[in-house]
């Protein structure tokens, strides 16, 4: 199998950020955005879909959360598809339910090359710690964007901290079992001959 991994890193006016992903890995993380919610997140991220993951983001808090989250998102999606590469011999299409508690949320994907996202459901609560619970669907959103996923989520509950945790739990097993190699398949899996 050939080495699955990247780094990249981005710096602007609002975030420095490096960020390395090994998608055959073992799910261990390292992770600093200075919000932990969201840091709990990412490392759950990386344990449930087995992605060796590290990321360092100074970013300008002091504003908000939102460009922390969505640059972060930014990143990681650049990561995992330069990660993947021609995508040669990946299974490409996976759906994934997790529940937590009260909230299940369901994500199916297409590791397609044709950047695509649509949400449905909404948060109990409007923040989680020092993350604001909207941008749990910024994050995914933008992660598809960089990514070229066809990204498909939803989320039900009555807690957002469940339904955001669901939400990462979910989107992570979904690219675990679409990224995977298919050991029948030594090509692109596409008629067009590439994704």
């Amino acid at each position: 199998m050939t080495d699955r991994a990247a780094a990249v890193s981005r710096e602007t006016a609002e975030t420095d950020i490096d960020v390395t992903v090994e998608i055959d890995g073992d799910g261990d993380a390292a992770v600093d955005t200075g919000i932990g919610f969201f840091d709990h997140m990412l490392e759950s991220f990386a344990k449930h879909g087995l992605f060796d993951l590290t990321v360092e983001c100074d970013g300008d808090l002091e504003i908000d959360d939102h460009h922390t989250v969505e640059d972060v998102a930014i990143v990681l999606g650049d990561a995992f598809a330069e990660a993947l590469g021609d995508k040669r011999g990946i299974v490409r299409y996976a759906d994934r339910k997790v529940p937590l508690d009260e909230a299940v949320a369901g994500v199916v994907v297409d590791v397609s090359g044709r950047p695509l996202f649509r949400f449905d459901g909404e948060f109990s609560q409007a923040a989680v710690g020092g993350m604001t619970s909207h941008m749990a669907k910024h994050f995914l959103r933008s992660l598809a964007m960089n990514a070229g996923l066809t990204l498909h989520a939803e989320v039900t509950g009555e807690n957002a901290h469940h339904e955001i945790e669901a939400l990462f739990k979910a989107t992570a097993r979904a690219l675990d079992d679409a990224t995977r190699i298919d050991e029948r398949r030594s090509d692109t899996p596409s008629t067009k001959g590439e994704l």
